[in-house]
């Protein structure tokens, strides 16, 4: 078994708590039939280290979670079993997009956090909040992609430029140590 070090454990944490605790300071609209994910930002932090697929998968899973013994979540055990596995797919393949890059930009990596979340958890608030039908899947799954789409486009690109342009973040998101822990 492979040892995971320190700094991967850290990072891990630290991208599950801010994820949980951006997501859960915004309740309000994180949750329910029109939803925005601010944290959602944090979705292409896998552009820069494979073990944000975990830190931002744990983060869902915990906001999820959480919003469900809040009562924020309405979707209950049906967004934590779906909405988290939407977030793991698209950390997946966020991360083997990361250097594809227009621009020096990682677009290509923002448009799968957009696209699973749409389908994904439009289907689900299509189905718990209704009409069940192909036209309210789609009003559903446009609502959650113009969210996604802030929060990836507006939000996390820039914060990955930020980060890919500030030294002492850049260091602290070095991939090497990470990469010979989890998979990429």
């Amino acid at each position: 078994m492979k040892q995971i070090s320190t700094k991967t454990l850290v990072r891990c944490a630290l991208i599950a708590s801010l994820y949980t605790a951006v997501n859960l300071a915004i309740a309000p609209i994180a949750f329910g039939s029109v939803q925005a994910r601010v944290g959602e930002a944090l979705t292409l932090l896998p552009v820069l280290v494979p073990d944000a697929v975990v830190g931002v998968t744990l983060g869902c899973f915990l906001t999820n979670l959480v919003g469900v013994f809040t009562g924020a979540n309405v979707l209950g055990a049906l967004d934590i079993l779906f909405g988290t596995a939407a977030t793991l797919c698209a950390a997946l393949c966020t991360r083997r997009l990361a250097q594809v890059r227009v621009r020096g930009l990682p677009l290509a990596a923002a448009i799968p956090p957009v696209l699973f979340n749409a389908v994904i958890v439009g289907a689900e608030l299509a189905w718990a909040f209704g009409p069940r039908t192909l036209n309210g899947f789609l009003l559903q799954a446009a609502s959650v992609g113009i969210g996604q789409l802030f929060s990836c486009m507006v939000l996390g690109l820039p914060l990955v430029r930020i980060i890919e342009k500030t030294p002492a973040l850049r260091a602290w998101f070095t991939a090497e140590q990470a990469e010979k822990h989890l998979p990429g």
